[in-house]
């Protein structure tokens, strides 16, 4: 895998400015061994979360709200200006820890493929990183409902595209 950066470019039209981010799993692993324990990593994990675009209000419906979450957790899905086949994501959460956590996983599958968002290992990510010695399992069960939304977020827009492209090759 690589370990380089990319830029995501985004067309969502709240965030108009491309990122660098962490894009794989490896490159995430590596920032979080760079820190000693799991205050210093908790506090980590608040500074990703601090770091998350606003996400609008107006996105903040019932739709993109996570169930099965104790925190306030919403996502959203939408499709990458320069190739529709690649997804993006907003998020917000209430809580610290797991807005951070909502950082990460958006780092993770934000400028993918649906089928590579589909494949995402949630129980890799939670040993990799260690969250499952250092979550409440309650936290877990969150963590997966905030997976699982994504990835149907993300089977939705796939077919939605699939439906254009018929509709217009009937054109």
């Amino acid at each position: 895998m690589s370990k380089t950066s990319v830029v995501v470019a985004s067309h969502s039209p709240y965030n108009r400015k491309p990122k660098v981010l962490m894009t794989t799993l490896d490159e995430i692993v590596d920032s979080f061994e760079l820190i000693g324990d799991w205050d210093q990593r908790y506090q980590y994990l608040t500074e990703l979360g601090e770091k998350l675009p606003v996400m609008p209000e107006s996105l903040k419906s019932d739709k993109n709200k996570v169930k099965g979450c104790m925190s306030q957790v919403w996502v959203s899905a939408y499709t990458n200006e320069q190739d529709a086949a690649l997804i993006q994501y907003h998020g917000d959460c209430d809580t610290s820890i797991i807005k951070g956590v909502l950082a990460v996983l958006i780092q993770l599958v934000s400028g993918k493929e649906p089928e590579a968002i589909e494949k995402l290992d949630v129980d890799e990510i939670f040993t990799r990183l260690q969250l499952d010695e250092n979550l409440s399992p309650n936290r877990h069960v969150g963590v997966y409902a905030i997976i699982e939304l994504m990835k149907q977020q993300a089977r939705e827009l796939q077919s939605s595209q699939h439906k254009y492209d018929i509709a217009k090759q009937k054109c």
